[in-house]
C-alpha cells in the first residue's frame, strides 16, 4: 500500500496512525509544491513547466524559502510522480491511497496528481474527509480542514472511507483541472465539495494589509497574524511575496532589509488629522 499526502505534517501524523494499526502499513510519500497558487497553464508541457518554476524564482528569491529555488519541491514532485507510475506498473498488486482534507492546497494537488494516473484506475483510491465529523484530544466532535489536525486514533474510522477513484472522476476531475488551468489565475480557493474557483495574485492582498498597523511589527509577526485569523489562508512564502508586492506599491513605513520575514519591520504611515496640522 502506497499513502500519498501534500503536507510534512500530514505524513507525520499519518505514520503516528500506522503505528496503531498494521493494517495500514505501507510507504507514505508526499506532494510538496503548494498547487493552490502559481500559474498550471499547459502544466504537463515542458512549456508549462517552466512557467511555473520561473514563478516560483520570481516568489521565492529573497526570501526565507530561497534556498528551494534550485531542485525545488516541484522537481520532486515530478520525481514522485514518476516512480509511483513505475511501482504501480511493476508491482501489479500495489495500490495507491490519496488523502485529501476540504483546503484548497490539498485538493489542488489532488487534481494535479489525478490528472495523470488515469492508465492506473482501479488502484487508485481516494480519502476525502469532506464535511466529516472526528473526535480530537479533548473529546470534542470537529470537523478537520487539514489532515495533521486529526488524532492518529481517529485515522482508523478514515480508512473506512477509501474507494476507488471512479471512471467517470477521471474524467470529471481531470477535464476541471484543465478547465482551471485555462482560466490562468494565480490563487485557488475551496468553495466547496470538490470545487475550486479562482482569483489573480493579489486575492489575499487586502485582507493582509488589514494586519498592518500603525506601530512596527516584523513580517512574520503580520503573516502568522493573518493565518491565525483569515478564513483564507495560503503558505507564508506566497504571503511574504505579496506582502513586498504591497510595500512597493502603497505607502508604508519599512525599516530593515526587506529580505526574510524576520529581516524587516513594517507598519502603516498615520494619517495627520486636520486639527494636528494647525500650527500652534
Amino acid at each position: 500500500m502506497i499513502h500519498i499526502v501534500f503536507q510534512p505534517s500530514d505524513a507525520v501524523a499519518l505514520r503516528q496512525a500506522i503505528v496503531l494499526d498494521s493494517t495500514l502499513k505501507g510507504d507514505v510519500i508526499e506532494i510538496l509544491d503548494d498547487w493552490a497558487v502559481g500559474p498550471i497553464k499547459d502544466i504537463y508541457s515542458e512549456e508549462g513547466i517552466s512557467l511555473r518554476k520561473l514563478w516560483w524564482t520570481k516568489v521565492l528569491t529573497g526570501g526565507d524559502y530561497e534556498h528551494l529555488v534550485e531542485n525545488g519541491p516541484m522537481d520532486k514532485d515530478q520525481q514522485t510522480v514518476m516512480h509511483l507510475i513505475e511501482r504501480l506498473t511493476v508491482e501489479p498488486q500495489e495500490s495507491a491511497w490519496i488523502w485529501a482534507a476540504p483546503n484548497a492546497h490539498d485538493l489542488s494537488g489532488y487534481y494535479w496528481l489525478v490528472s495523470q494516473l488515469k492508465a492506473l484506475q482501479g488502484r487508485i483510491y481516494i480519502l476525502y474527509l469532506n464535511n466529516l465529523p472526528f473526535i480530537n484530544n479533548k473529546g470534542h466532535i470537529f470537523y478537520p480542514v487539514y489532515l495533521f489536525e486529526i488524532p492518529p486514533r481517529e485515522f482508523l474510522k478514515a480508512r473506512k472511507l477509501a474507494r476507488p477513484i471512479t471512471t467517470g472522476e477521471f474524467e470529471v476531475d481531470t477535464d476541471e483541472w484543465q478547465k482551471l488551468a485555462n482560466e490562468q489565475k494565480g490563487v485557488r480557493i475551496l468553495e466547496g465539495g470538490k470545487k475550486l474557483q479562482q482569483f489573480g495574485d493579489d486575492y489575499y492582498d487586502a485582507e493582509l494589509k488589514n494586519f498592518i498597523t500603525v506601530d512596527w511589527q516584523k513580517a512574520s509577526k503580520v503573516i502568522q497574524h493573518f493565518l491565525s485569523r483569515a478564513k483564507q489562508t495560503t503558505g507564508d512564502a506566497f504571503l511574504l511575496w505579496r506582502l513586498k508586492r504591497i510595500i512597493d506599491s502603497q505607502p508604508m513605513e519599512v525599516q530593515g532589509d526587506i529580505k526574510k520575514m524576520k529581516d524587516f519591520e513594517i507598519k502603516s504611515k498615520r494619517m495627520v488629522t486636520a486639527a494636528e496640522g494647525m500650527p500652534g
